[in-house]
């Protein structure tokens, strides 16, 4: 049995996980409320109980150096070995949530992905992974002319490239919200939807009536914005949603660009399959391929959106998996396969 993690700002998911045939096929799965814990070891001794697993791997979000992590959301430090010794575990792994998610990939069947754009799938070579959650993870996968190799990277906290003028006016409002420079996370995020609201409300000057300030105040406010602009029923949700699909594409570009991801570029994450009719409409493709002089090469890149919220789960059961063969000779995924 493979203990799977998904760690995220806000919320940890677990999983457990055995091979059929081949496949990964999950037992049992919880998702707990991270602030409710000390940290990760407390919420992980809850779920096992009395299961035994072979293998574990968290998807953190983060740099892993040397098997640590502190996390910037939460007031927790992981320790790969600290953990492993803790909890029982042999082979235990930290990865970054995106690499997590680069394995997952390759476990996605056709059904958990849209294609938003077939662009010219026959090529073969790189391939960029952005997810917009909590924050904003930016990831590679690497071909090397076999496969390909998921890496992780801190692009989501590159600093913010404005395109126009209300981006250019969002940009001098959030330096002053937040006293300093703005990444692309103050953006493209969950805090970045509502950003964007509240620019156009306190600085363009967008109505918003009292029971919208109503329903912002007591409920999850990029719920709202999402379903109110998705329903057409506020014109601030719809813009809202507007320039933040936009900058979502433009940054999906700039690092396909960067990447030189003629593979494709996966888009990942909680937000993209809650407003896939909104990724639909052509505004986040329009600022994907508009790269000037380069825009030939961004229309030739596939564009995917991974629907399938499991996705971080089931690559980090599948690193735990292939590292734990590797160094131990035995391989769970193998040994399931029938002849």
């Amino acid at each position: 049995m493979i203990l799977a993690g998904d760690v995220g700002g806000t919320k940890v998911r677990l999983g457990l996980y055995d091979f059929v045939d081949g496949r990964l096929e999950c037992s049992r799965e919880r998702r707990f409320a991270a602030g409710e814990y000390s940290g990760l070891e407390e919420v992980v001794k809850e779920f096992l109980g009395s299961h035994q697993v072979t293998a574990a791997c968290f998807g953190v979000p983060g740099p892993v150096r040397d098997g640590r992590l502190r996390l910037t959301n939460l007031p927790w430090t992981l320790d790969s070995r600290k953990l492993a010794a803790s909890l029982g575990i042999t082979h235990l792994f930290l990865i970054n949530d995106l690499e997590a998610n680069g394995y997952g990939v390759a476990e996605l069947s056709a059904e958990q992905i849209y294609t938003l754009s077939e662009g010219d799938p026959s090529q073969i070579g790189n391939r960029a992974l952005i997810a917009a959650g909590t924050g904003l993870g930016e990831g590679l996968l690497i071909w090397n002319g076999h496969s390909h190799i998921p890496y992780p990277s801190e692009g989501g906290h590159a600093d913010y490239a404005p395109r126009n003028e209300d981006e250019i006016d969002l940009l001098r409002y959030l330096k002053q919200k937040y006293q300093g420079r703005i990444s692309f996370e103050r953006v493209i995020s969950g805090h970045g939807l509502t950003n964007i609201y509240e620019f156009l409300r306190e600085v363009r000057g967008l109505e918003e009536p009292a029971w919208l300030a109503e329903r912002i105040a007591a409920e999850d406010p990029n719920a709202v914005i999402s379903e109110l602009a998705l329903a057409a029923k506020s014109e601030i949700c719809e813009r809202a949603l507007e320039i933040f699909v936009s900058a979502y594409g433009a940054e999906a570009g700039n690092l396909a660009l960067k990447l030189l991801s003629v593979g494709g570029v996966y888009v990942g994450g909680g937000i993209a399959p809650r407003i896939l009719e909104k990724l639909r409409d052509g505004a986040f493709m329009r600022a994907f391929t508009d790269k000037g002089r380069l825009s030939p090469l961004l229309e030739n890149m596939p564009v995917r959106i991974i629907l399938e919220s499991r996705a971080a789960l089931l690559g980090a059961a599948a690193y735990a998996e292939a590292r734990a063969a590797e160094l131990s000779g035995i391989s769970p995924r193998a040994a399931s396969v029938k002849f």
